[in-house]
């Protein structure tokens, strides 16, 4: 039975590609932040799958998790490095320094906590994908979201020099999600988010994508299919 683990799993597209992979029968782990929102979910998917409070940006936090899941499940066989933050619209000249700090520490520095915790199992037994989910922003810029930009353009680099770090039989890969109306977009896009696809429709065209994902992958930069 395939593993998947989904950081930022009980809102958005974590949310819906918990529910996607868990029909699709894979055992699904996940974490977030709102820790009722992480019960509800654990409650709906059942008991062969795992989903706690995590904060991704805490050493202490995601090395429990990683411990608790790795004693449990396993190794996942797919590793989603989805949790991210966007910054309020403004120049970079007036985003508040803990607003751009809490931006980098969730896309960045949780990216790095979670393949701390759970590389090395995979590693060891030698198979498994990482999919650091990126952005159209990681890969161009727009006015006003200029943290969230670096980091994802961040997120590409890293995942780049990560594939160039692993053994044969895994994969890293960057992938970019496309527009989708989330609660994220709507900060940047406001009403203009509603032309584009809510999350539950595009994870019926991107986890069977996913589930294609291998070794073969190693490196790519993606764009999933919309």
């Amino acid at each position: 039975m395939k593993h998947v683990l989904i950081t930022g799993c009980t809102r958005g597209l974590g949310l819906a590609m918990a529910r996607g992979f868990a029909a699709k029968g894979w055992t699904v782990s996940g974490c977030g932040t709102n820790g009722s929102a992480a019960a509800a979910l654990a409650k709906e998917l059942g008991e062969k799958h795992r989903v706690t409070r995590c904060d991704v940006t805490s050493a202490e936090e995601v090395a429990a998790f990683a411990a608790d899941i790795l004693a449990g499940v396993g190794a996942p066989d797919l590793l989603l490095n989805n949790a991210a933050l966007i910054n309020r619209n403004a120049p970079l000249w007036e985003v508040p320094p803990e607003d751009f700090s809490r931006v980098i520490d969730v896309n960045l520095k949780g990216v790095h906590l979670i393949c701390r915790g759970f590389l090395p199992a995979m590693i060891a037994r030698g198979t498994g994908v990482v999919v650091n989910f990126s952005s159209g922003w990681g890969r161009s810029t727009s006015p006003e979201v200029a943290p969230y930009c670096c980091t994802k353009w961040g997120v590409e680099g890293l995942t780049s020099a990560l594939a160039q770090e692993l053994p044969a039989g895994l994969a890293a890969v960057a992938l970019n999600p496309g527009i989708i109306d989330t609660d994220m977009l709507r900060s940047s896009f406001g009403s203009a988010s509603s032309a584009y696809p809510d999350p539950a429709h595009w994870a019926i065209k991107v986890v069977p994508f996913l589930e294609k994902l291998g070794a073969k992958d190693n490196g790519a930069a993606l764009t999933a299919p919309q």
